[in-house]
């Protein structure tokens, strides 16, 4: 009888990527899926440590299928998590039979201890425990991010995966990052910016099946494909006075060729997929990657739908987190995309409460709001984390404090993603049916942002002419439409409406 496994990831779509390769790897292990954790054999959470919230999800987890797994089965800790925090971690945890770093295969043999030191090679959302906060407090309060190698010494990007059970997949095409930015500690644990050739990427696309309609890059800094060898410097040094617009340029990292039209690897990447599928998303990319080249690019893919990482507005609260730009430089860059494509949707995530944010830098986010009038948008409380620039700054903001300018942020966005959504009835889209009744336009992110609600006998996997006829909450309302006659967007398909 074949041994089972069950995987639970954690965490954002990059690490989703890395639990469909462990699925793969295990899969031609000889593995099973289980049809629940009771029965499998080996058990793996994917952690995520981006932020404590995500520290204490990922012990809730591993708390919730230690509890659940069977006698002779084993719990195995992977991810950002284990990579990190490695032995320390193992030592924390007695539930845990295996802290496997970044690329240890899962299956090993060894219990009660941490691969993170041992040689590397390839091998084919829960409710919170009630104990699990105070773990992670503990936790966090006794224990340092582990020492290690700036990358490691292989990882999952080049690991075959199973193809898509949905009609759409994530792919990541770069592991790393090369930024700094104040809060982040990513590249600590993920190392720098390793760039996947257009081949591998290519290949891993068709791997994922004749089914496949959406693909949506992901990266830590997607923009930035191609160009691992090239430094993004950054202001080092918070105690310089405001520069001048091209200082800021060179100091927080646009990188050479910003701003003409043709420089950037990504777009030739882009021209090059967009063939291959008939929805093509990025995700996560840094403002001063959007240059006139990219934005058309994207534009030009049949996809107009820009995931900006803006994080504030406020100058020298963005000189504070290391990173480039302002709420002017931003709002140019807004109406650049909407000059060039009007009906472009456009999202982003901002930090909350970030060490020196004034009443001053929140007024100032609340009307970059309502000018940038963003069809999407995420806030987030500042999380210190260990070893980052953040954590050397003064000028700490109360929590209470936190989450009133969130809640301030959130109601303002609320009532703007709103009016967005209006003013989609009465159109008609090209929308992706991702399970039966739910369906995504080039206005929908999966998993982030709404859905369009259809009839439920559509078939999964199609992409139909969609006229929007109501909303509910953020989600729209919508009905096939008639083939002939229509305009069709984010769809090379004009009168079909079918590929």
């Amino acid at each position: 009888m074949a041994k089972s496994y069950w995987i639970e990831s954690l965490g954002c779509p990059k690490n989703q990527v890395d639990s469909e390769k462990l699925e793969g790897t295990l899969t031609s292990s000889g593995y099973e899926q289980a049809s629940k954790p009771e029965g499998a054999d080996v058990l793996v959470v994917n952690t995520c440590a981006f932020i404590e919230s995500a520290r204490e999800e990922s012990i809730a987890t591993i708390l919730d299928l230690a509890a659940a797994k069977r006698n002779g089965a084993r719990l195995v800790v992977t991810g950002c998590m284990a990579e990190r925090y490695g032995d320390e971690l193992s030592k924390a945890m007695p539930e845990v039979d295996l802290v496997a770093g970044f690329g240890v295969p899962v299956t090993l043999h060894s219990t009660r201890s941490s691969s993170r030191n041992s040689d590397r090679q390839p091998t084919p959302n829960h409710t919170q425990a009630p104990a699990a906060s105070a773990r992670t407090r503990a936790y966090n309060r006794t224990h340092q991010p582990s020492s290690h190698a700036l990358t490691p010494s292989m990882d999952l990007l080049e690991l075959p995966r199973p193809p898509s059970k949905s009609p759409w997949a994530y792919v990541k095409i770069a592991e790393g990052c090369n930024r700094k930015c104040g809060f982040c500690a990513i590249p600590s644990f993920r190392g720098t910016q390793r760039s996947r050739s257009k081949k591998a990427i290519i290949d891993e696309i068709k791997s994922l099946g004749s089914k496949i309609r959406e693909v949506i890059l992901v990266a830590q800094d997607t923009a930035s494909w191609g160009m691992d060898g090239k430094a993004l410097r950054q202001l080092d040094n918070p105690s310089l006075q405001q520069p001048n617009d091209a200082a800021m340029e060179v100091s927080l990292g646009t990188e050479s060729g910003a701003g003409t039209s043709s420089s950037r690897p990504i777009i030739d990447l882009i021209n090059e997929l967009a063939g291959m599928v008939d929805i093509l998303r990025l995700l996560y990319l840094y403002p001063s990657s959007l240059n006139d080249g990219l934005i058309k690019a994207i534009c030009n893919s049949g996809t107009p739908y820009f995931d900006m990482s803006l994080q504030h507005c406020s100058p020298s609260l963005l000189r504070r987190m290391r990173r480039w730009g302002n709420g002017e430089r931003f709002l140019k860059t807004i109406d650049s995309i909407r000059s060039i494509e009007p009906e472009a949707v456009l999202r982003s995530s901002f930090v909350i409460g970030y060490p020196g944010e004034t009443e001053h830098d929140h007024e100032m986010m609340m009307k970059f709001l309502e000018e940038a009038s963003l069809d999407w948008a995420g806030f987030f409380p500042f999380s210190l984390e260990e070893g980052t620039f953040a954590q050397t700054l003064d000028g700490r903001v109360p929590q209470d404090v936190i989450m009133r300018r969130i809640r301030e942020c959130s109601d303002l966005q609320d009532s703007i993603m709103t009016s967005r959504r209006v003013g989609q009835i009465g159109k008609t889209v090209t929308a992706l049916v991702d399970s039966p009744g739910k369906a995504r336009s080039y206005m929908e992110a999966p998993e982030i942002d709404g859905i369009i609600d259809v009839p439920i006998d559509l078939p999964v996997g199609s992409l139909l002419p969609i006229a929007i006829t109501g909303l509910q909450g953020y989600d729209l309302i919508g009905e096939p439409a008639k083939l002939v006659g229509i305009h069709l967007k984010g769809s090379n398909h004009a009168d079909s409406g079918m590929s």
